[in-house]
């Protein structure tokens, strides 16, 4: 299986720079995949998809203000640092650029003294593992939100005036350095509807890191070496998708982490079950789900591991000829566009 296999043109201009306003207003693509039809709709009218009884599984995420600017103690070089996984308390593996300057050893002052850094080691990666300290009285996170930038993908070039738009109404575990952009359309009222409608609503958190944009440089999809995120599954999300599965309605994640999130425990587990730990789960063409049956989707970059996972949901030659329609329809693609429902 070639990664060009996955191939789209698709026009600057349908790259989306700024968020829908309102959240729910975004327009959503359906796929239906007992007759692979395609129809369009506005994603507040998402409840009309779904039965009592049947659920959506949320990422509860929350995207840290990652990205931080440090001046060298000695030298006063600036450089840029990118949390990417917390590895212990105040130690992360970060992205640093330049990374000549930020060698093991070399120390470093954010936020006016706010905040220091020294790097403990380079990784094999080329990731530097830096060890923050800060005022006791104040928590990381507190710091963060001071002087941390919110980690925008490399394709947004406006400037995001309300920061809390890169964020999901439910975010609420702090982790990530990139959104689970699936959910950024819903409202704390949509949500409210469709619990009212009977739809279960719960909750995995997967922190998503940078990995997720980056690109499959492997002439063969195989040969892509996928990058690793931590995820949790909680009690209550477990019983409520085996009680759906029981009843034979429709497990519905929103966003490919929270796929991965599920279908990874039944990999690991051989059910589903309250449970965390890392995944590295690479979903293709040939993959055969278990975790769930639908699927709330943003569109994905070309060659992405993203548009692979929605093919072997949907089909490969269907999937490019849905993406083919959304050009032709003028959506607007990645993070802060518009969305499609598989069902």
């Amino acid at each position: 299986m070639k990664t060009s296999d996955f191939f789209y043109h698709l026009p600057q201009e349908l790259i989306a720079q700024q968020p829908a306003e309102p959240r729910d207003s975004s327009r959503m693509m359906i796929l239906r995949k007992d007759d692979h039809s395609i129809s369009h709709d506005i994603f507040r009218n998402i409840g009309d998809y779904f039965q009592p009884g049947d659920c959506l599984i949320l990422n509860d995420t929350k995207v840290l203000p990652a990205r931080l600017y440090g001046l060298r103690e000695d030298t006063r070089a600036q450089v840029e640092f990118l949390l990417l996984n917390n590895r212990a308390k105040n130690l992360w593996e970060c992205l640093a650029g330049p990374g000549k300057k930020a060698k093991p050893g070399a120390r470093f002052t954010f936020g006016g003294g706010l905040l220091t850094g020294e790097v403990i080691e380079t990784l094999d990666s080329g990731n530097r593992l830096v060890k923050f300290t800060h005022d006791i009285n104040s928590s990381f996170y507190a710091v963060l939100d001071q002087i941390g930038e919110m980690p925008l993908p490399h394709y947004i070039t406006e400037k995001l005036e309300d920061a809390s738009r890169y964020n999901t109404v439910y975010a609420k575990e702090a982790g990530s350095a990139a959104a689970p952009t699936a959910g950024l359309h819903f409202t704390p009222e949509l949500l409210a509807q469709l619990q009212e409608k009977g739809v279960g609503v719960g909750y995995v958190t997967l922190h998503v890191g940078l990995g997720t944009f980056r690109p499959v440089k492997s002439e063969n999809v195989e040969d892509h070496d996928m990058h690793a995120e931590h995820y949790a599954v909680p009690e209550a999300t477990a019983a409520l998708i085996n009680q759906a599965k029981t009843r034979g309605n429709k497990v519905i994640a929103v966003g490919t982490t929270c796929c991965r999130t599920l279908e990874s425990v039944m990999a690991q587990h051989g059910e589903m079950k309250a449970c965390e730990g890392w995944t590295d789960i690479f979903i293709y063409p040939g993959y055969e789900f278990r975790g769930m049956d639908g699927l709330l989707t943003n569109f994905h970059l070309p060659e992405s591991t993203l548009i692979m996972l929605v093919a072997a949901l949907y089909g490969t030659p269907k999937t490019l000829a849905a993406y083919e329609a959304a050009v032709r329809e003028k959506y607007r693609f990645y993070s802060f566009g518009d969305c499609m429902l598989i069902v």
